[in-house]
C-alpha cells in the first residue's frame, strides 16, 4: 500500500510546458512544495532531444518527489534572459523558490539519477532541507558563527552540497575572514566547483574586499555632483553605495556609467554590474530590473 508521499501523480501534475507568464506558478511557487526541474531547451537543439527523454523518465520514476518544467528559449527569451542561459541544453533545479543545484549539456542517465538523488534528499533525510533553511536565516539575522556550525553540519553528512558549500564561504565573508573564505572556494570539490552556489560566493567575496577599499560617500557624492562626466568618480560611487548596503543606489550608477560609456575602463561597469546580480539571488528585484535595464541598454 503506497503512502501519501508515494501517491502516484498524474504525468500531466509531473511534467508540463512553462512559460514566462506561468514560471512563478509553476516553479518558484511549486518549488515550496516539492523540488521542480527546469529543462531549458530549444526544437533546433540535438542534445536537448537526448536529454528531454531522459529527463522525463527519471522524474516518471520519482513518483512525484521532483516535478519538471519544459522550458522553449525561443518562446521565452524572457525568463532565459533572466537567469543567463548562455547555452542549451541548461537544466536548473529549484527548491524552496531558490535555484540549488543543476548542469548543462546532455548527461548520461546516471548521472541524472544522482542529480534527482540530490533533490529528494533535499526534502527528507533527516531533515537536510530544514537545516539548510535554518543556517540561512542565522546567517540573515548575523548569527554568523551559528550559521557556520550548522552549515559544517551538513558537509559532514554531504561534502559535497553545493548550497552548504556556498553557505559556509558567506559565512567566513559576513565573519570578514576573507582570505579564509577564499582559501575555503578554492578547495571546493571539482562537482561543485563550477555551481551557482559557489559562484555567488566568490562574487561575494570580491564585492568584499572591494567594500575594504570603499572610499568616502559622502566626498563621492560631492565629487559626480560637480563633475558628472568624472566616470571613476561614478565608479568609485557605486562601490562605496554597495559596501554601505545600498545595492540599488549602486547599479543605478553603473547602469548610469554604462549610459554614458560603456566601453569605459574596458568594460568595467557592466563587469561591477555583473558581479552585483551574481552575488544575489536571480529572483533578487534587484537582479531582475537591474539585467532588464542593462539589456535595454546593450540592444538599444
Amino acid at each position: 500500500m503506497l503512502g501519501i508521499s508515494e501517491k502516484p501523480q498524474p504525468a500531466a501534475d509531473l511534467i508540463k510546458e512553462g512559460t514566462d507568464a506561468t514560471f512563478m506558478k509553476d516553479v518558484i511557487e511549486a518549488s515550496r512544495e516539492v523540488p521542480v526541474i527546469v529543462d531549458f531547451w530549444a526544437t533546433w537543439c540535438g542534445p536537448c532531444k537526448t536529454l528531454g527523454p531522459m529527463l522525463e523518465k527519471a522524474v516518471a520514476e520519482a513518483k512525484g518527489k521532483v516535478r519538471m518544467v519544459k522550458v522553449d528559449v525561443d518562446r521565452n527569451q524572457m525568463i532565459a534572459g533572466q537567469l543567463r542561459i548562455q547555452s542549451i541544453p541548461t537544466v536548473y533545479a529549484f527548491w524552496q523558490g531558490q535555484p540549488v543545484d543543476g548542469f548543462q549539456g546532455a548527461v548520461p542517465a546516471s548521472e541524472i539519477k544522482k542529480f534527482i538523488d540530490r533533490l529528494t534528499a533535499l526534502t527528507g533525510d533527516g531533515g537536510l532541507a530544514e537545516a539548510l533553511e535554518a543556517a540561512e536565516q542565522m546567517l540573515a539575522e548575523g548569527a554568523v558563527a551559528d550559521a557556520a556550525e550548522t552549515f559544517a553540519a551538513i558537509l559532514g553528512e554531504e561534502p559535497e552540497n553545493a548550497v552548504a558549500y556556498g553557505g559556509m564561504a558567506r559565512a567566513h565573508i559576513a565573519a570578514g575572514n576573507l582570505d579564509q573564505a577564499e582559501a575555503f572556494l578554492t578547495a571546493a570539490p571539482a562537482p561543485i566547483a563550477k555551481s551557482k552556489e559557489i559562484e555567488a560566493a566568490r562574487a561575494q567575496l570580491n564585492l568584499a574586499r572591494q567594500a575594504a577599499n570603499a572610499g568616502p560617500e559622502a566626498e563621492l557624492r560631492a565629487a559626480v555632483a560637480a563633475d558628472p562626466a568624472n566616470l571613476q568618480a561614478r565608479f568609485d560611487l557605486a562601490q562605496a553605495l554597495h559596501a554601505a548596503g545600498k545595492v540599488d543606489e549602486a547599479v543605478d550608477e553603473l547602469l548610469d556609467l554604462f549610459r554614458r560609456d560603456r566601453e569605459w575602463n574596458g568594460g568595467a561597469a557592466k563587469a561591477q554590474l555583473l558581479t552585483i546580480f551574481e552575488a544575489l539571488k536571480p529572483t533578487d528585484p534587484v537582479v531582475l530590473k537591474g539585467r532588464r535595464r542593462l539589456s535595454s541598454m546593450i540592444f538599444a
